[in-house]
């Protein structure tokens, strides 16, 4: 089973003292297997973004580590800031970041919040999709009258907390309350202008954000039937917005979030707020994130605009990247490094180097070296993986070919089918190297009793039937990229006839050399009949792939 992974992004009331702050998010990396992603702290707002990753259980200790530290060293009644806070933590809110629900996350939530009442005698409420009662969902609401307000809000019976003591104490005049929730992934994005005006930035704020603004008649709030102003919603959902200048960069802002990325994404925001400051005279310069983006927010963003330029989104992940950056100007108001921005690169900045990672020329020298790995199993993926390459190259020289405008469509979905092909075969490189080293690892099991020698029978006897199907999921995968090859060769750019022709040659030795792989393999298996079945497909697959490399043979003679 995949690992189990949640976001915790604390929000501490200390964005100036930086011993201070360094000390409570350094408190998080005490916790094995969590790690400790970014740290933004804001002078003006005197309040610190921290965010670390990890699996549920070391996350909820590394949080209640931090809000302890947190309670230790800010001083509350001490505290003023810009920014709306109600405690030393104000918020800690957990996010599902992989194989986890929505109500696995929230159980979590309620377990933190039970530990940090009855552990450290500090109160707080849940909110969001944590909380308690539908009063409570809204943070704004559950921070109303922030920390000056507590002595009254404890004494309302409405606002008995959730958990921790819930009445006025030294506890609280010291640290305050805290905020925990479990919520979708939120960004805090920054849209920038070029003006110096906040009253015309939050104007395209109220333009685009969900709640809009005040309805107004002759200058009057129009207020509605239930004693509230009416509003006129905003083009967005599930946006908050507001303007503001920022000195630091001379210019004036509106800042966002976006509280459900799959309702209104990044680049939608942009978009929406790029036509708005158009319509008021205005233009948009660029943007900036605040803490951390997922991965797949940069490659959806980099996809609406290739689309936008009609050109394939079948290019690599890097070049995607890149194009995000420049559309949504990223970069602006200072670099925009992938590496310390995108979750899913920071998390694996520590990671050790997968053979797929390697230069050329230190692949080669290391399948070379004296190490039984990487063997022809990864080198077979790795060739499948240079086939299916060339195949999506003439896919994408295609669809940028001069004349053949109305056809780009058609060949970036090629060029799309061919790097999910590409990726999948680069992904078996390392795993059939890890697949090898879990036979060896089951070799080096002790065996000095019956007990011992049967649990090393089952292990070496599971690891050889993995080390089985991934060459054999290599057959699979090269065979199946053969359909981008041919495609392109009937159909795409005829000038790279050749080039599809060397992608077919490439996915028949991957094919070929997995097969070798698969056999050698499936004779050690004692599961005889697993062994058989495996054996039968495998065949199968290597003579459909005869009958496609002869296909290629005769589009090649006919042509050239």
């Amino acid at each position: 089973m995949n690992k189990q992974l949640i976001e915790c992004v604390p929000n501490i009331s200390e964005g100036r003292e930086l011993n201070k702050i360094h000390t409570i998010a350094n408190i998080v990396k005490t916790v094995e297997g969590v790690k400790l992603l970014d740290v933004d702290p804001g002078k003006a707002t005197n309040r610190t973004v921290i965010t670390f990753v990890g699996e549920p259980e070391n996350v909820i200790e590394a949080a209640f580590r931090l809000i302890k530290k947190a309670a230790e060293l800010i001083d509350m009644s001490k505290q003023t800031g810009a920014h709306p806070r109600f405690g030393a933590t104000d918020v800690c809110p957990l996010v599902p970041i992989a194989n986890i629900s929505m109500e696995e996350t929230t159980k979590y939530a309620h377990q933190l919040g039970k530990r940090i009442g009855d552990e450290l005698g500090i109160s707080g409420y849940f909110y969001e999709n944590a909380a308690t009662s539908n009063a409570r969902k809204n943070l704004a609401t559950v921070r109303s009258g922030e920390y000056e307000g507590l002595k009254e809000k404890l004494s309302n019976t409405n606002w008995k907390p959730d958990f921790g003591p819930t009445t006025y104490n030294k506890q609280i005049i010291s640290s305050g309350v805290t905020a925990i929730s479990a919520r979708d992934f939120l960004i805090a994005y920054n849209v920038n202008l070029n003006s110096t005006s906040t009253r015309r930035a939050n104007a395209i704020a109220f333009d685009i954000r969900e709640n809009g603004r005040v309805k107004l008649v002759d200058g009057k709030k129009v207020i509605g039937s239930n004693g509230e102003p009416e509003r006129i919603p905003g083009k967005l959902k599930a946006v908050k917005g507001i303007g503001w200048f920022i000195e630091e960069y001379g210019i004036a802002q509106i800042s966002y979030n976006l509280t459900n990325i799959s309702i209104t994404s990044m680049h939608e925001a942009f978009y929406e707020t790029d036509f708005a400051a158009t319509k008021r005279g205005l233009r948009v310069t660029g943007s900036e994130l605040v803490g951390l983006v997922p991965l797949q927010a940069m490659l959806d963003a980099a996809d609406f605009y290739l689309k936008k330029q009609e050109r394939s989104l079948g290019i690599s992940e890097s070049e995607k990247i890149k194009i995000a950056i420049k559309s949504l100007g990223l970069d602006d108001l200072k670099p925009f490094n992938p590496q310390e921005r995108i979750i899913e690169y920071v998390m694996n900045a520590d990671a050790d180097k997968k053979l797929i990672d390697f230069t050329v020329k230190d692949f080669a020298e290391e399948t070379a070296s004296e190490s039984m790995a990487p063997g022809g199993g990864s080198i077979s993926a790795y060739v499948g993986a240079l086939g299916v390459s060339l195949g999506t190259m003439v896919a994408n020289l295609s669809a940028h070919k001069a004349g053949w405008d109305a056809k780009w469509e058609y060949f970036s979905n090629w060029a799309e089918k061919g790097q999910k092909y590409k990726n999948d075969l680069l992904f078996l490189v390392d795993e059939d190297t890890n697949a090898f080293n879990k036979i060896i690892d089951g070799f080096r099991m002790p065996k000095t009793n019956a007990e011992e020698i049967e649990i090393r029978k089952k292990a070496i006897e599971e690891a050889t039937k993995y080390a089985t199907e991934i060459p054999f999921k290599v057959m699979k995968t090269a065979y199946n990229s053969i359909e981008v090859m041919l495609e392109m060769m009937k159909n795409g750019l005829q000038n790279s006839l050749s080039d599809g022709g060397v992608g077919v040659l490439c996915a028949k030795t991957a094919v070929t050399g997995a097969y070798f792989n698969v056999r050698i393999n499936a004779k050690d298996i004692k599961d005889r009949q697993f062994a058989e079945e495996i054996l039968e497909k495998s065949e199968e697959i290597y003579q459909k792939t005869i009958v496609l490399e002869n296909e290629m043979m005769d589009l090649i003679n006919k042509n050239i």
